[in-house]
C-alpha cells in the first residue's frame, strides 16, 4: 500500500467513525417542535448592544411582535455606544421597552458580559415576575413564533437552558462558503445530541437566543460566575449544565441580521477567538491543524492526484472519504437551502478556517488578544 492510500485510508476511518459514533452531530435534527406551554409565565428580554444603531430596532421589535400569551419585558443596555444605538432602540416607542444606559467597564469583566449583568438586574427589577431569562443579541430577529416553543420546550423538560443557533445570513458568494461551514464545525465540535444528554458533559449554547430559568442563573452564581469569560454562551451552557439539563438546537425561526459580505468579516470574526477555544495551547493547536488536513485537505488532494497517478486503491479510498464528508455536510446545506454539490467546496472552507485559527494564534502572540467592538482581552479562555 502506498503512502498515499495510509493517508487516505486514514481519512476515511476517521470520517466512517465520525458519523458512526460521534454523536450523530451531522444530522441537524435538534429542532423545537411548534408547542404552546400549558402555562405563559413572564419573560424579560435583555439584549446588549454596543454601536449597534444599524439593527437593533429591528431586533426589538421582533421581540415585541410574539405570538406568546405572557408578559415580555424587553431590556436593552446600551454599552457606551457612539452611533446613536439607544436613540434607534427607543424609537420604537413601546412601554415594554427600558432602555438603560451601560455603566463604565468594571474590573475583570469582559464588556458582553457585564452589559448582560446589568441587564439582569434591571430585570429583577423591572420585571420580577419573570421566570425566564431570554438572553439574545442587537442583531438577532425573532419571529413571531419564537419564542413560545422555546419557553414550553423549557417548561415540557425543566430546562435550565434553551438555546437556538440563530440561521446565519447567507447571501453573498463568501457567506454561501463558510457560514453553513462554520455552522457545520460547531456542531462537529460540540454534538448537540450529546449538549441535549443529562449524562454527557459536554455543554454548548450559542449566544443569539438563549432562554436562561432565572433561578437556575442564580443559584449557579449569576453572570459573576463567567464574567471574564470571551467565548460567554458555551461557558454559561456549562455553568448551568453543571447543575440540571439545557437543550441546544437549529432553527430558521431566529435570523441573524449580521451581514459577512467579505472573506475578511469571517475571518475577523473567527480569529478574535479561535485560539482562545484552544486556551492558547501551541499543543492544540498543532493537532487541530494537522486534524483539519487529514479529515478536510487529504482527501481531495491525495483522491484526486491518485486519480491523475494512477493509483487506484488511494483513489477510491481518497475519493470515497470527500464523498463521505459531503455526505455529512447535507443536512447543514439543506438548512441554508443550498445544494449538496457546495458539499464538495468544504474542503476549501476547511482550509480557511484552518488559516483563520492560525492567525488568532499569531495575534494572541503579538498580545493582540480577542478583541470585539474596541475592547482587547488578551489573557482568558472561553
Amino acid at each position: 500500500m502506498s503512502a498515499a492510500a495510509v493517508l487516505a485510508a486514514l481519512a476515511l476511518a476517521a470520517w466512517v467513525w465520525l458519523l458512526a459514533l460521534h454523536g450523530r452531530f451531522w444530522r441537524g435534527d435538534q429542532r423545537l417542535s411548534d408547542a404552546t406551554p400549558d402555562q405563559a409565565p413572564a419573560v424579560a428580554v435583555v439584549i446588549p448592544a454596543r454601536n449597534e444603531a444599524e439593527t437593533i430596532a429591528e431586533a426589538v421589535a421582533s421581540h415585541l411582535d410574539q405570538d406568546y400569551a405572557g408578559p415580555v419585558r424587553v431590556i436593552v443596555v446600551d454599552d457606551n455606544s457612539d452611533d446613536g444605538t439607544a436613540e434607534a432602540a427607543r424609537a420604537v416607542g413601546d412601554d415594554r421597552v427600558t432602555v438603560v444606559a451601560g455603566a463604565p467597564l468594571a474590573a475583570g469583566w469582559t464588556g458582553k458580559l457585564w452589559a448582560v449583568e446589568q441587564g439582569i438586574r434591571a430585570a429583577a427589577e423591572l420585571a420580577p415576575e419573570a421566570r425566564y431569562l431570554l438572553l439574545t443579541d442587537a442583531d438577532i430577529e425573532h419571529d413571531p413564533d419564537s419564542l413560545r416553543p422555546l419557553v414550553a420546550k423549557a417548561e415540557a423538560g425543566n430546562l435550565d437552558l434553551v438555546s437556538l443557533m440563530a440561521r446565519l445570513r447567507c447571501k453573498t458568494r463568501w457567506e454561501q462558503l463558510l457560514i453553513p461551514a462554520f455552522v457545520f464545525f460547531f456542531q462537529k465540535l460540540y454534538p448537540f445530541p450529546r449538549v441535549n444528554d443529562p449524562r454527557r458533559r459536554t455543554a454548548a449554547a450559542a449566544g443569539g437566543c438563549m432562554l436562561v430559568r432565572r433561578r437556575a442563573l442564580d443559584d449557579a452564581g449569576g453572570m459573576a460566575a463567567i464574567r471574564d469569560r470571551v467565548i460567554d454562551d458555551c461557558a454559561l451552557a456549562a455553568l448551568l449544565k453543571a447543575r440540571g439539563p439545557i437543550w441546544l438546537g437549529l432553527t430558521d425561526r431566529v435570523h441573524s441580521l449580521r451581514a459577512y459580505p467579505r472573506l475578511s468579516d469571517v475571518w475577523d470574526m473567527v480569529a478574535r477567538t479561535a485560539f482562545v477555544q484552544l486556551r492558547h495551547s501551541s499543543l492544540l493547536l498543532a493537532g487541530t491543524v494537522l486534524g483539519m488536513a487529514l479529515l478536510y485537505l487529504v482527501p481531495p488532494v491525495v483522491g484526486m492526484g491518485a486519480v491523475l497517478a494512477g493509483d487506484r486503491l488511494a483513489a477510491n479510498l481518497g475519493l470515497g472519504a470527500w464523498l463521505l464528508m459531503t455526505v455529512a455536510y447535507g443536512p447543514t446545506l439543506r438548512l441554508y437551502r443550498l445544494s449538496i454539490l457546495e458539499g464538495f467546496t468544504l474542503p476549501y472552507a476547511a482550509l480557511l478556517y484552518t488559516l483563520m485559527t492560525v492567525d488568532s494564534a499569531r495575534r494572541h502572540w503579538r498580545g493582540a488578544g480577542a478583541a470585539w467592538k474596541g475592547r482587547t482581552y488578551p489573557e482568558r479562555g472561553g
